[in-house]
């Protein structure tokens, strides 16, 4: 009887490596938060030692970053993509926000890693310029509807008050999100349902030349 030469172990490139530990640190990082997590929790997930960790990130904080990066860029690339494909502003509008809800739906770990553990000045700061580029799509849309023009007169002031709007319908959008993490029963539709409700129909009414004008 002849013996069967062992299976060679298939070696993974540094690459797969590298994505490997950036998947086990993400499910480390969102069961613990990052204060809590440590390199030989994430080495152990991984299946990996601490020093192979090491060989590809300086730190746990860079590690941390690294990932945050990733995901920032894996939202803003679901809104990019999904907001040009749909026809006029309102249909816009609500793919942006269809494509932002089913982020946080599909992607919770990376949703709280983004909103809700912020570690660091630098994860801020990043998180701060992807929210001024969100920002800026949904005030391209108001500025394009007929209402932006009912906005103060002057160009300065009606650039501010479409700015002041996105800002809202932005922040809004996030703290529901937030919100969302404690109440998934809720169905992603009806996040999108009651966000066109609160935001397009009040630029509706703009659009009509109503403004509010205090009691």
């Amino acid at each position: 009887m002849t013996s069967r030469p062992a299976p060679t172990r298939r070696r993974l490139t540094a690459e797969a490596r590298r994505a490997a530990i950036l998947d086990a640190a993400s499910a480390v990082f969102s069961a613990r938060g990052y204060h809590s997590a440590s390199i030989d929790d994430i080495a152990g997930e991984a299946g990996v030692s601490k020093a192979l960790i090491y060989e590809h990130f300086a730190s746990k904080q860079e590690l941390h970053r690294n990932l945050v990066e990733a995901h920032a860029a894996e939202l803003y690339e679901r809104l990019a993509s999904a907001v040009p494909r749909a026809e006029g502003s309102a249909a816009r509008l609500e793919a942006g926000l269809d494509a932002f809800f089913g982020f946080v739906e599909e992607r919770r770990d990376a949703w709280r890693m983004l909103f809700r553990e912020a570690a660091d000045p630098e994860t801020v700061a990043l998180l701060d310029r992807m929210i001024s580029q969100v920002t800026a799509v949904v005030a391209d849309l108001i500025a394009a509807e007929p209402g932006a023009q009912a906005l103060p007169s002057s160009p300065e002031e009606r650039r501010r008050g479409i700015n002041l709007i996105a800002q809202l319908l932005v922040g809004g959008a996030q703290n529901v999100a937030n919100w969302w993490a404690d109440h998934s029963e809720v169905p992603r539709e009806q996040l999108v349902e009651s966000a066109m409700d609160f935001a397009w129909l009040g630029l509706e009414r703009l659009s009509r030349g109503e403004r509010w004008t205090g009691t």
